[in-house]
């Protein structure tokens, strides 16, 4: 933005901070704003337009000379240097001229109607309509201030565009937890960048599952939010018990007779406490019973604890067992048959 245009832009208000604002403050206001304004985030045109204002406002006032010539500037253009109607050198008062622009030249700007430029030569005012030509007073540092924006600074050097705001990269990462861990969640100690954190994982997690860490992944740049950390969990497998969505599921081996006549048969469930759970009679293997409550626990609701029912026999059953067996299969009639049927 070429200087000229200074006069009619109010950067701190731009920018929502006040004139004697700190750089802390200015850098702090410019973050907050190009995270609410950047055309990544913000899809909208008025937020397009806004990112560029704040932009603009953060590229003048975060730089401590152009932040000086700006204040200066915006004085002189508010009435901070008299100048007054007519021609002739009595149309300038130097004395005010001096006192917003001393420091920055190091002397007055002149006697009369006339100012040093920037080479040394003498400038001439234009005070025909009571203001000074704008033109005039820029080129007092050190050259014309009707170029384009961006082509080059009056004060030396060129403009450099106001970097912009990146998001940083995410990151992958995996863990190993227990059965157990995954099914009542676990706190667990992770590391980026050198540093250590800890973080929650939720119960029921699966293995191969991916959790998202937020802020956990590479850093921003120029204002930008961290990136993610994405972990894989890696499950191992229990011999004992086995997840089905929020159930736990266990083996339940019972006998014979307690198939049959059914039965109230205990076991321990995965923190090792004791539970009953009731067996129907007439049940088989692949019955399921189950005891409300007791899977994970998480915000969708609580699972059960699913006993399966296997029905065991002896390996070496005695002949008095043989015999019974046999017994068993006549007092049930035409069962074998229909079994045999089946198969």
């Amino acid at each position: 933005m070429a200087e000229n245009e200074w006069l009619s832009k109010d950067f701190y208000k731009v920018l929502g901070v006040s004139k004697d604002a700190t750089d802390d403050e200015i850098t702090k206001a410019y973050r907050k704003l190009a995270r609410k304004y950047h055309p990544d985030l913000n899809k909208t045109k008025e937020a397009e337009e806004k990112f560029k204002d704040i932009s603009e406002a953060y590229d003048v006032l975060s730089n401590k000379d152009n932040r000086q010539k700006y204040d200066a500037i915006r004085q002189f253009g508010m009435g901070g240097a008299r100048f007054a109607g007519g021609s002739g050198a009595g149309g300038f008062d130097a004395g005010a001229f001096s006192d917003i622009f001393g420091s920055m030249f190091g002397a007055g700007a002149g006697a009369g109607a006339y100012g040093t430029g920037g080479n040394g030569s003498r400038i001439r005012f234009q005070t025909g309509g009571g203001n000074p030509n704008i033109n005039d007073i820029f080129s007092m540092f050190g050259g014309g201030a009707g170029g384009p924006a961006g082509a080059g600074n009056p004060y030396g050097g060129s403009y450099e565009q106001a970097a912009q705001p990146e998001d940083g990269e995410d990151r992958n990462s995996k863990i190993n937890l227990t059965f157990r861990q995954s099914v009542k969640g676990a706190t667990v100690s992770l590391s980026a960048d050198g540093k250590k954190f800890k973080t929650h994982v939720p119960a029921g997690v699966r293995d191969g599952q991916k959790i998202r860490i937020p802020g956990k992944g590479k850093p921003g740049r120029n204002g930008g939010k961290n990136g993610d950390l994405y972990l894989q969990i890696n499950v191992a497998e229990d011999p004992k018990f086995s997840l089905r969505k929020r159930d736990i599921i266990m083996d339940l081996p019972i006998t014979v007779g307690q198939a049959v006549a059914g039965a109230k048969v205990t076991a321990q469930d995965i923190d090792g406490n004791e539970v009953t759970f009731k067996v129907p009679a007439g049940s088989s293997s692949g019955t399921e019973v189950r005891i409300s409550g007791r899977g994970v626990a998480n915000r969708q609701g609580d699972g059960d604890l699913i006993g399966r029912v296997q029905i065991r026999i002896p390996d070496k059953p005695s002949l008095k067992v043989k015999h019974a067996a046999k017994e068993f299969d006549k007092e049930c009639g035409d069962f074998a048959d229909e079994l045999a049927k089946e198969r």
